[in-house]
């Protein structure tokens, strides 16, 4: 399988295609799916995503492992392209090669469910899947994402990748413009949003909990240099490890927007650009990762749970269905410098690691012949 893997990625990051235009990418999955015996669904949610299916014909659990399919934007000597500097394509690989190998030996009991999602990167390919119907019967769902070198290196995984929650705001404030010789005939929207700024930097959360909300871009003022400004924009991002506690940040951030715009006459309104929630995971499948890793790559290789602030859609899927069961690998594979870096590089020796562990979990969930 490792050759087989191998291949499998390397022909997937030749095309890479950003979220909702993975036409090349999910073409090429789903007809594999189909080669090897898979019931498919296209175009699932109105868009690129896939879905494959593979029945037992016996009593048992609904397992659906899922990929995300997209590549990121990258403007390379001014131009822009498409590149796979997420790992997108290895977690297809992965999941594409486990779905052929598990055709291949057969189910035991149950069935499962292969999930190709576009646009992750987007954060809005999850919920057109979960729109179009890919979780309504799953028990259990499975997904993995390579790791940058700090958190894991090549041989060790984590049975459990803590994302936290990531949410974007958007301000609008309204001043009064004027001229500049008559500031006091105006309300310099300049002034609020330097107001604003500082409100958002005397938030104070949970100390126990890591959150964070910071402003990330501010626009005012436009091309006469000699006006009082009367519109800006600003833009805020949120983090929080806890869904109860990113709830009371924006609505903490929504309060010192419209108030920190007010202590100077202003007017703002506030509104959700959109977000990911936190990681919500199953003790239970934990474990069985936990095992399944120990198993493929050796007690040395089985690291602690990781928390990571960075985002994932994946954690829409549960938020929509939280009685199924979720679980959620992440691989060291000596990825360096970073992901979403448009050099990423990691060593593909990984992947069969990869594949080992996702095909573990699914025998011990319903097993293979």
């Amino acid at each position: 399988m490792a050759t087989h893997v191998k291949d499998t990625w390397a022909a997937l990051h030749e095309i890479p295609e950003v979220g909702f235009q993975e036409v090349k990418t999910s073409g090429y999955l789903a007809a594999k799916l189909q080669e090897a015996g898979y019931q498919v669904q296209t175009g699932v949610g109105g868009t690129t995503g896939v879905v494959g299916t593979l029945a037992s014909g016996s009593p048992g659990k609904v397992v659906a492992l899922r990929a995300d399919m997209d590549a990121l934007a990258h403007t390379i000597d001014g131009k822009e392209c498409a590149i796979h500097s997420c790992g997108h394509d290895a977690h297809s690989a992965m999941v594409l090669t486990v779905a052929q190998e598990v055709a291949r030996r057969g189910l035991a009991s149950g069935t499962l469910k292969i999930i190709f999602q576009p646009a992750e990167e987007v954060l809005d390919g999850a919920q057109k899947m979960i729109e179009g119907g890919a979780i309504e019967d799953v028990d259990v769902l499975l997904g993995i994402h390579l790791r940058p070198i700090q958190e894991a290196q090549l041989g060790q995984a984590t049975p459990a990748l803590y994302h936290g929650s990531s949410y974007i705001l958007e301000g609008f404030l309204k001043g009064v413009a004027a001229h500049g010789a008559r500031p006091h005939l105006g309300v310099n929207v300049i002034d609020a949003a330097a107001a604003v700024v500082g409100a958002i930097n005397a938030i104070h959360m949970n100390p126990t909990i890591p959150a964070t909300v910071k402003v990330t871009k501010l626009q005012a003022g436009g091309a006469a240099l000699n006006a009082i400004p009367d519109n800006a924009y600003l833009a805020l991002d949120l983090r929080s490890q806890d869904n109860s506690l990113m709830e009371d940040l924006i609505n903490k951030a929504t309060r010192a927007v419209k108030a920190g715009a007010a202590t100077v006459g202003a007017e703002a309104t506030v509104k959700v650009k959109g977000g990911v929630p936190a990681a919500e995971y199953d003790q239970g499948i934990i474990e069985l990762a936990r095992a399944a890793i120990a198993a493929v790559l050796g007690p040395e290789g089985l690291l602690e749970p990781i928390v990571t602030p960075g985002g994932e859609d994946f954690h829409y899927y549960v938020k929509s269905q939280p009685a199924m069961k979720v679980g959620y690998i992440g691989l060291g594979c000596n990825l360096t410098p970073g992901l979403h870096h448009p050099e990423m590089k990691f060593d593909p020796a990984a992947l069969e690691g990869g594949v080992g562990i996702l095909l573990h979990l699914v025998n011990g969930l319903i097993g293979l012949k």
